[in-house]
């Protein structure tokens, strides 16, 4: 199967893309997807423009790990009881 080229703009519309759609399930491979994407764009000016939308995926992925390591806790806490 032949993958078509992505442009600049392509590849932000579907880091974009990633970012408004990911979930607590497809987190983690949502970032690596738009991490690949990132270092695939050739100039820093267009890594720039993705910026916001991966500091936002790299947020989400703290905070749902964060919950998840804090779910995990309190269940070890109930066992002991």
């Amino acid at each position: 199967m032949k993958l078509p080229m992505l442009s600049a703009d392509d590849k932000l519309a579907e880091i974009r893309r990633l970012y408004f759609q990911t979930t607590k399930q497809t987190i983690q491979s949502d970032l690596t997807k738009a991490l690949d994407l990132l270092k695939s764009m050739p100039s820093e000016e267009e890594r720039e423009r993705a910026t916001v939308y991966m500091e936002g995926l790299a947020e989400m992925y703290k905070d749902w790990l964060r919950s998840v390591g804090s779910a995990k806790s309190k269940i070890k806490r109930e066992r002991k009881k």
